[in-house]
């Protein structure tokens, strides 16, 4: 990347105020930033760690330092990791306002599912309006799937309890497994066992729920 690319670009207080980029573990931020300066304008660059470490970090064994910062700013929401051509690249999910009349083309493929005709428009000069209703619309449908997604585990059914009986000793002793009407001391024995397991098992039950009750209702989303 040359260095006349790099002037044109500056980071800005709204490129800090990016969600993508407010997630980003502290950690991982420099290499958030550096990124920003050395990735074509389109915010795209071969994933080499050796290489971006060099830009990012020169003079420094900064290597695997970088691979997890790379993963962190994935999860965040700063970039995409994709693969195109054989090799793995990245995508910036914002980039720097730049002048891009005297830019080359970028050599790096789009990740999937880009829209390069929205992009050259936003490269090109979408109105601050246009950018920030874009901005809102893509927010909103974040947050609308995040609550579809809620309600239905709100209302999905929780699935039947199993019954204490399945998991109650035998009732009866080895010779009469199901137990006999007939005097057996060890059916009597087996069956008050299993009237004692059930009768603490479900009195354990009361005990769960009163001291529920009693610490109140925990915090429930909105």
């Amino acid at each position: 990347m040359s260095k006349a690319s790099m002037r044109q670009r500056t980071i800005a207080t709204d490129d800090l105020r990016f969600p993508g980029y407010m997630r980003a573990p502290h950690e991982a931020k420099p290499t958030a930033q550096g990124l920003w300066l050395h990735t074509d304008l389109t915010g795209r660059r071969e994933l080499v760690p050796e290489l971006i470490a060099a830009d990012i970090y020169p003079g420094q064994a900064a290597v695997p330092m970088v691979i997890d910062h790379l993963l962190m700013l994935e999860e965040s929401g700063f970039l995409t990791i994709y693969q195109a051509r054989g090799s793995e690249w990245i995508s910036l999910r914002r980039t720097l306002k730049a002048d891009t009349r005297t830019a080359p083309p970028s050599d790096c493929p789009p990740p999937p599912g880009h829209d390069s005709s929205r992009h050259v428009a936003a490269l090109e000069g979408e109105s601050a309006r246009e950018r920030a209703e874009a901005r809102v619309r893509a927010e909103q449908a974040e947050r609308d799937g995040e609550w579809a997604a809620w309600r239905e585990r709100a209302e999905r059914a929780a699935p039947p309890r199993r019954p204490l009986l399945l998991d109650a000793p035998p009732i009866g002793c080895v010779d009469h497994p199901n137990g006999r009407r007939e005097n057996c001391g060890p059916c009597g024995t087996a069956r008050r066992q299993h009237d004692r397991w059930l009768a603490q098992q479900r009195y354990t039950d009361q005990l769960v729920e009163w001291e529920g009750q009693a610490d109140g209702p925990g915090d429930e989303p909105w």
